[in-house]
Parts: C-alpha cells; structure tokens; sequence
C-alpha cells in the first residue's frame, strides 16, 4: 500500500477490522515517514449496466449515485455514515438482482426506499426530481401519500 504523505510503497498493518458491509478497514503506518493512514477494502461485484429512459446504457456510477442522495440529504440531519450506508443497501440490492441489465427505474426506487427510511425531507426532494413533480399540487399529493404510509 503506497503512503499518502511520501509515496513510499511499503507500510506496516498496525489493526485490521471488519465491518458490517463486507468490508475491511487495515490502520496503518509508512515505514519510512512513520505517518499513520487507513485503509479500506471492499469486494468488487459485478454491477448490472443501466438501462435510460432514452434506451442508451451505462455503467453504475457509485459517485453518481453519491451525489444525488447527497444533494438530497443537504442541510439535513443525515450523517456521512448514513449516506454510505444508503449507497451500499443500493448497490449491493443491484448486484444481488444478479441481472446483467436494468432500468436506471430501479436504482431510482431503491433510493426512494432508503431515503423514505432516513429522511423524509430528503425523500421529498429527491421525488421532486426523480418523478418530475413539477408543480406543487403533485409535490403535495407525494406528501400526503408519505403523510397517510
């Protein structure tokens, strides 16, 4: 593992944890500018591409994904670890579909799930533009639906 603060490539591993995605965060220490850093270890699955509305495909794109919830979640009592959780239920919900297809519909109502789940001002803004509630008697009948559930 290369040092973020000299680029030395080797460190010594000073703990190793597991968490409760799969992953593996290893504390670690430069061997030559004795600076401390973390690391984390994830298994890469295979994500299925998405499918547009307009036909075309793409890959999943964690980061896209990312930002969108966190536009949503701004300025909301959301914290960065809820996030990434939400962002690993999402994608780890698309690697078990097993496809290797699936409508970019599907990531949308993944998240809308999550988000109703942690906030419901986030889901409200996220719905504003994932269903394209472009007027403020679609806004309010999306709220009295979540008010009513």
């Amino acid at each position: 593992m290369r040092c973020p603060y000299c680029k030395h490539h080797d460190s010594k591993v000073l703990d190793t944890s597991h968490d409760s995605h799969g992953g593996i965060r290893r504390r670690r220490e430069c061997l030559k500018c004795r600076q401390r850093f973390s690391s984390y270890e994830r298994p890469i699955l295979a994500t299925p591409l998405l499918i547009k509305q307009d036909g075309a495909r793409e890959e999943f794109d964690r980061e896209k994904l990312a930002r969108g919830i966190r536009i949503s979640c701004a300025k909301r009592p959301v914290s960065a670890a809820d996030i990434e959780r939400m962002i690993g239920q999402v994608e780890t919900q698309l690697q078990k579909l097993g496809k290797a297809e699936v409508s970019s519909r599907v990531v949308g109502d993944l998240v809308m799930e999550t988000l109703k789940e942690v906030d419901q001002i986030a889901y409200i803004r996220y719905a504003i533009v994932y269903l394209g509630l472009d007027d403020l008697q679609s806004i309010r009948t999306e709220i009295d639906q979540l008010l009513e559930d």
